[in-house]
C-alpha cells in the first residue's frame, strides 16, 4: 500500500504551477479589465478566482493520476528514469490510482459547476466537459492522444487558452485582447513543462510505441521547441505592455528562463533533465504572478 508521501509524489507537485499560473494570470487580466470600467469588486474577484484555482488544481492532479494509471497498466513506466510513479512502481494497485484520478476529476467538475453557476456561464459546461475528457484521454482509452503526439496541443489549449481566458471571463464577464495574449504566453510555458518530461522519456517512449511530439520531432527538434516555448512568452509581453505598461514587471522573470534553456540546449539527458522540470514550473509560476501584479497595479 502506498504511503501518503508516495501519493503526494504521484500527484506530481512539480507540475502544479501549470494549474496555478493560468488562474493567477487570468485573474490579473480580469482585474485590469474591471479597472478600466472604474471598479474592482473584491467580493466577486476573490471567490471566483479561488473557484477557478480549485478547478485547475483538481484537473491537473486528476490528469497526473490518470496518466500514472494508464501508462502503468500499459507498461510504459516499467523502465523509466523520471520521478516516482505509483502504478509503474507497484506501490499502489492500479484500481486505487484510477479511483484517485476519477475522484480528482469529479471534484474539479463540481468546483467548475459552482463557478459556472456563479458567473452565469452555462455555455461553459461544454468546455468543462471537454476539459475533463481531455484529462482522461491524454493516456487513457484505446487511442490516447498523448501517444499520437497531440499532448502539447491539448495542454496549450486547456492550460493556456481555456484556463486563462476562462478565469478572466468568469471574473470580468467579457473577453479582451490582454487575456488572449496572456493565455498564449502561459500556454507556451505549460507546453514547455510537458516537453521537459517527453524529452527525457524519448528513448523509453520510442520503445513502448508512445509517439509523443518529442519522439516525432527527435532530440534536437524538441530542444529547440523547448527554448522557443520558454522565450516567446517574453516577446508576447510587448503588446501587453503597450496596453498596460506596469505589466513590464513580468520581464523580471527572464533570468529564470535562461538556465533551463542553457541546460536543455546544452544536451542534458535522463536524470539531468529532472531539475529542468522543476525550474520550468517555477518559471511559469513566477511569470504569471509577476504579470498578475503588473496588471493589477
Amino acid at each position: 500500500m502506498a504511503s501518503l508521501s508516495q501519493w503526494v509524489q504521484g500527484a506530481r507537485p512539480r507540475t502544479l504551477p501549470a494549474a496555478v499560473a493560468p488562474v493567477a494570470a487570468g485573474t490579473g487580466a480580469a482585474v485590469q479589465q474591471l479597472a478600466l470600467d472604474g471598479a474592482v469588486p473584491a467580493s466577486v474577484v476573490l471567490p471566483r478566482a479561488l473557484l477557478a484555482l480549485a478547478v485547475a488544481l483538481c484537473l491537473q492532479i486528476g490528469v497526473n493520476y490518470a496518466n500514472d494509471y494508464s501508462d502503468g497498466i500499459r507498461g510504459t513506466d516499467d523502465d523509466r528514469v523520471g520521478p516516482f510513479r505509483l502504478t509503474g512502481s507497484r506501490a499502489a494497485a492500479p484500481r486505487a490510482v484510477k479511483r484517485a484520478a476519477v475522484g480528482s476529476l469529479a471534484l474539479g467538475g463540481l468546483f467548475g459547476l459552482i463557478l459556472i453557476a456563479a458567473a452565469g456561464m452555462w455555455w461553459a459546461l461544454v468546455i468543462g466537459a471537454a476539459a475533463i475528457a481531455a484529462a482522461w484521454f491524454y493516456t487513457g482509452g484505446k487511442r490516447p492522444y498523448g501517444y499520437l503526439g497531440l499532448g502539447e496541443l491539448f495542454v496549450f489549449v486547456f492550460f493556456g487558452l481555456v484556463a486563462v481566458n476562462g478565469s478572466a471571463y468568469a471574473i470580468a464577464q467579457r473577453p479582451g485582447i490582454v487575456p488572449l495574449l496572456v493565455s498564449i504566453a502561459i500556454g507556451l510555458l505549460a507546453v514547455a513543462i510537458m516537453l521537459t518530461n517527453n524529452l527525457r522519456d524519448i528513448p523509453t517512449d520510442r520503445l513502448a510505441g508512445k509517439r509523443t511530439l518529442a519522439v516525432r520531432l527527435g532530440d534536437r527538434g524538441t530542444r529547440i521547441l523547448f527554448a522557443v516555448c520558454l522565450l516567446a512568452p517574453f516577446a508576447l509581453l510587448i503588446p501587453v505592455i503597450a496596453h498596460h505598461w506596469p505589466a513590464a514587471i513580468a520581464l523580471l522573470a527572464l533570468p529564470a528562463a535562461l538556465r533551463p534553456v542553457r541546460t536543455v540546449l546544452g544536451g542534458a539527458t535522463g536524470r539531468g533533465l529532472i531539475p529542468v522540470l522543476g525550474a520550468t514550473g517555477k518559471l511559469e509560476l513566477l511569470y504569471a504572478v509577476l504579470l498578475m501584479v503588473g496588471l493589477v497595479l
